[in-house]
């Protein structure tokens, strides 16, 4: 059964659309800046902040995100028949900032992911409990691969995939006690990186069996996932559970390494992660592939990042053009591997592979094609 994203939405600094947030990139545009403030960090840092959000009274911040962001999905496609569709939501820490004794008199338990999830699918009437994907950082990603995997049984026809996390206290002091946080925008793959860059976003993706149901420009192909067990924190050094994972998306496919022509991959700025993804790429005969990550863009938005980086590769792909992989200069793992220094062409490209990779282990991909 084929499977098409037919609409998205990113909402980020750099736009509350997906259109603003690609053209934005493109123009070399950045959502990171320093940040002070005292409800999240004693001390000024670099993420990538929302502003100016949309506020209904009875939504928390991160709701009305989710909210305003599947409002525009929805209006980019006809009448879904709501029988027959299913709203997945990822995030790994949801509405965190009830962790505020204050904030959760007024939202009562919504600090629980299946209990916001609702909240979000009970807004818009929606005739199916919602499915909560919380998988560490590759939380989106799999969430796409949960919905895909529901249509392709039979027991839905459309999927309405949302994915977001913001800024707080608690994963912000979480990071930093890692000793992860660069005190500067990230540079993915750089020689001179020195950890990653938090962001807050929004992503949602329809996907559907039927092409009629938008106007869909690439199709998921497969996907896979894998867990390598190697630690809590620290990835595999070998790349084993990234190699499992793209080797079962290239089955799934029924394609190669040979006919990749795009990855975007997950490169956080970390030593370790970055390393990780080279070896793991060295491995599948993939060094050769134009690469990026685009951290340097979005700050690395946890739950969001597999939905917005996967509708960011989709833009690339169809677009014909590739985005620098923001703040790279000098190549800083040991293996060869082609990051996007500039803005390039990609001619008469058919495949991009998304990868992503977080904490515990766990690692996934995706691949789509372009129609």
């Amino acid at each position: 059964m084929n499977i098409y994203p037919v609409a998205d939405n990113i909402i980020s600094p750099m736009g509350f659309d997906t259109d603003q947030n690609f053209n934005t990139a493109m123009a070399g545009g950045t959502g990171i800046k320093a940040i002070e403030d005292n409800t999240i960090s004693p001390n000024a840092f670099y993420g990538a902040k929302i502003n100016n959000a949309p506020e209904l009274s009875q939504f928390t911040f991160l709701e009305n995100l989710f909210i305003k962001s599947i409002s525009d999905g929805l209006g980019q496609v006809g009448g879904l028949d709501m029988s027959r569709t299913i709203l997945v939501v990822s995030s790994t820490k949801g509405n965190i900032d009830l962790m505020d004794a204050k904030k959760a008199k007024l939202f009562g338990n919504r600090i629980e992911l299946h209990a916001m999830a609702q909240a979000i699918s009970d807004h818009f009437g929606f005739r199916h409990s919602p499915v909560v994907v919380s998988n560490a950082c590759i939380s989106g990603v799999s969430a796409m691969l949960t919905a895909q995997n529901l249509i392709q049984m039979g027991q839905y026809d459309h999927a309405i995939v949302t994915g977001g996390d913001i800024l707080s206290e608690f994963t912000v002091s979480g990071f930093q006690s890692l000793m992860a946080i660069s005190d500067e925008p990230c540079t993915p793959y750089d020689a001179n990186r020195k950890g990653i860059t938090l962001g807050e976003a929004v992503g949602t993706i329809l996907i559907s069996n039927n092409k009629n149901t938008g106007q869909p420009t690439v199709e998921m192909m497969g996907g896979g996932q894998s867990n390598d067990a190697n630690h809590i924190s620290g990835p595999s050094r070998t790349g084993e559970g990234l190699k499992l994972a793209v080797e079962k998306s290239f089955k799934q496919a029924g394609v190669n390494a040979s006919d990749i022509d795009y990855i975007n991959a997950h490169g956080t700025a970390t030593l370790y992660n970055d390393e990780m993804e080279a070896v793991a790429f060295d491995r599948l005969d993939l060094l050769k592939v134009p690469t990026n990550s685009l951290k340097g863009y979005f700050g690395h938005t946890l739950g969001a990042a597999g939905i917005i980086e996967s509708i960011m590769t989709i833009k690339q792909l169809v677009a014909g053009q590739l985005l620098v992989s923001k703040g790279f200069d000098e190549l800083g793992v040991t293996k060869p591997l082609n990051v996007v220094k500039k803005q390039q062409a990609l001619v008469n490209a058919r495949l991009a592979l998304k990868t992503v990779s977080g904490f515990g282990g766990c690692n996934a991909a995706i691949i789509f094609k372009k129609l």
